[in-house]
């Protein structure tokens, strides 16, 4: 006979509050019976006594001793009775968070037909639903908990926002200080003149009160302490809600250098902790679909852009040699053979297109798919710099799993003690309300933005609603690498004092010499580096800040030429300035054990020889 509850109750023992306990009667000699009243009796605590029928039927002589074997008995304290699926969501009604099923079997039509049935196939087949529970569920059933998961999950964003913040405060002079290639004085003019109010609410960020140098420090420096106060678990609301704010103030101030779907997937899961620390389960729920509508429609947008490199299988047969920045382990990748590529390929459209659905399903199921996710994420670290995006993508998958699974996993020594983990959430109804609307709100709007990417029209109204948000970037459209490049084109910027002799800029990350190792820079993101990546697939005529990194090059500001690897005129700034066009593509194992990592061929003038004086261009 299988473990009954703990619960050693008399059949209607007192609850706390002096009345007495219904009582839920299931057929002991069933173990999936006895599996599932342990499972609720965690859920339910003294609320509802359980009892096995072979115990206590013969206190209910008016009931069929066939009934409880057919199906659970719910017997209240006064006799009135249920079964089967009713009794089941009666029970359920007793635990915190659970009356929705009840509600839905009363209110809602063709509910409690389609339970019913349900559960009568469901009875019919006790040993099968046994062994899927205990797969699905673990061998012992538990309620989850989230509590030490949104502990840890906050502690660790505090590190992800750290690395963001970190990263752009070293590179900020240089993009967007008052002699950096856009400066942000300028923006700040600019809007000012033409929007009037409006600019509050179009750009919402703090330099609108101050765009000096001092001020884009302060923040960066704001950033990096605030950040360490979340990671230490000091004034965690407090922190989150201020580190959301500085981070979007930096992404408009920051202009086409923060132009990237990271720095929107930071702040929507900035946003989405800051609501965690204020409503575990709701926070935990929001941060799920964030991860289902990243990794989904990473996948969708592939297949929807029709680029037959991704329908034949051949995408990554390119992708590591012409992916923005690779690391040393891209050259290895890149050399596998074929039908490994292919393999790979494959394996990624099933961890974005089919692992995301287990996300919403029980918990081991869930436990596969934050496997998966962070397999992929983990491969994608070791071959090409993302700087902390796949980090904070490896990262959210935590929420996917529950408390007992992480105090399994993890030494005693390095889980909280329980009055950290203690359950929170918003104080009072205000409080409670004010958490649901803006759940709904996320929800709705990103239902939108999914339409709209699959190619939908949404109702106007909703399509306003989302418009109004979008400044806030509480929401985001996601999908990476739809268009697979095929080709690697680099451009090389050379100077020279004489217009004879030309010597070459080397980035600190980006492709240059041809012998040097593609480095390491996980997880910093070097945005002048990948804004050459771009460009490289642009007409350099659209983009001004190219123009205006020349301007700069050919004045040695120093903001510009440190966030370069070298400086070839650091005595003195060169005369002209002319960007070329080279294919790059890895090189083979024969030169590459001659040190070569790189081979190159010129392909054409990229943009036209630029003089110093007079900042005039000449052709060449």
């Amino acid at each position: 006979m299988p473990a009954a509850p703990d619960n050693k109750q008399a059949s209607t023992a007192p609850t706390a509050d002096g009345k007495a306990a219904p009582v839920l009667v299931y057929d002991g000699d069933c173990a999936f019976c006895a599996y599932w009243a342990r499972y609720w009796q965690r859920l339910t605590g003294e609320r509802v006594t359980y009892r096995p029928y072979q115990e206590v039927a013969s206190d209910y002589p008016a009931i069929p001793r066939a009934d409880f074997q057919r199906a659970v008995q719910f017997i209240t304290a006064d006799g009135e009775r249920a079964s089967a699926a009713e009794a089941s969501f009666l029970t359920l009604s007793h635990a915190p968070r659970q009356a929705l099923w009840l509600w839905l079997y009363r209110r809602l039509p063709g509910f409690a037909f389609l339970t019913e049935r349900a559960y009568a196939f469901t009875a019919a087949h006790r040993p099968a639903f046994f062994r899927i529970s205990r797969f699905l569920f673990g061998r012992e059933p538990e309620p989850p908990g989230y509590e030490l998961v949104a502990f840890l999950f906050l502690r660790g964003f505090g590190l992800i926002y750290l690395a963001a913040f970190l990263s752009f405060a070293v590179q900020a002079q240089g993009l967007i200080g008052s002699h950096g290639i856009l400066p942000l004085k300028e923006l700040i003019d600019t809007v000012s003149a033409s929007a009037g109010r409006e600019r509050f609410w179009l750009m919402p960020m703090v330099f609108w009160w101050s765009s000096s140098d001092l001020a884009i420090k302060a923040v960066c420096g704001a950033g990096v302490v605030l950040s360490l106060l979340l990671t230490c678990n000091v004034l965690p609301r407090l922190a989150l809600a201020l580190l959301y704010v500085l981070y979007l103030s930096l992404l408009y101030a920051g202009q086409t250098f923060m132009s990237f779907q990271w720095d929107t997937f930071l702040l929507e899961g900035g946003f989405a902790a800051l609501i965690l620390s204020c409503a575990t389960l709701p926070g935990i729920w929001l941060l799920r679909w964030l991860l289902f509508r990243f990794m989904f429609m990473s996948g969708v947008v592939k297949l929807l852009s029709g680029d037959p490199n991704w329908w034949n299988l051949s995408a990554l047969s390119y992708h590591f040699t012409t992916q923005p920045l690779p690391t040393p382990l891209a050259w290895y990748a890149a050399h596998l053979p074929e039908g490994m590529l292919r393999f790979a390929t494959a394996a990624v459209f099933f961890i974005e297109l089919l692992l995301p659905f287990l996300i919403f399903l029980p918990r081991r199921l869930r436990f596969a798919a934050a496997g998966g996710i962070a397999l992929l994420e983990l491969c994608i670290v070791l071959t090409g710099n993302y700087n902390w995006f796949n980090l904070q993508t490896m990262w959210l998958c935590l929420p996917l799993l529950d408390d007992a699974a992480l105090r399994r996993m993890l030494p005693a020594r390095l889980t909280p003690r329980p009055a950290i983990t203690r359950p929170h959430g918003p104080r009072g109804r205000v409080g409670r309300i004010v958490v649901g609307a803006v759940t709904l709100l996320i929800v709705f709007c990103s239902l939108v933005e999914m339409d709209m990417r699959f190619g939908g029209n949404p109702p106007a109204l909703a399509q306003s609603v989302d418009r109004f948000f979008e400044p806030l970037h509480i929401v985001s459209s996601y999908g990476l690498f739809a268009i697979m490049t095929t080709r690697r084109d680099e451009i090389i910027i050379q100077g020279s004092s004489d217009g004879i002799e030309w010597r070459e800029y080397e980035f600190r990350y980006k492709p240059g010499s041809l012998n040097r190792a593609p480095p390491w820079n996980f997880p910093h993101q070097p945005r002048l580096d990948w804004q050459m990546w771009f460009a490289a697939l642009d007409d350099p005529r659209r983009l001004p800040w190219f123009w205006r990194l020349l301007e700069r090059l050919l004045e040695n500001e120093p903001t510009v030429t440190a966030l370069l690897e070298s400086n070839p005129f650091a005595d003195a700034p060169p005369t002209y300035l002319r960007a070329g066009f080279y294919a790059y593509h890895f090189s083979d194992p024969a030169a590459r054990s001659r040190g070569r990592w790189w081979e190159r061929q010129w392909l054409r003038p990229y943009f036209p020889i630029v003089k110093r004086k007079g900042q005039d261009k000449e052709s060449q």
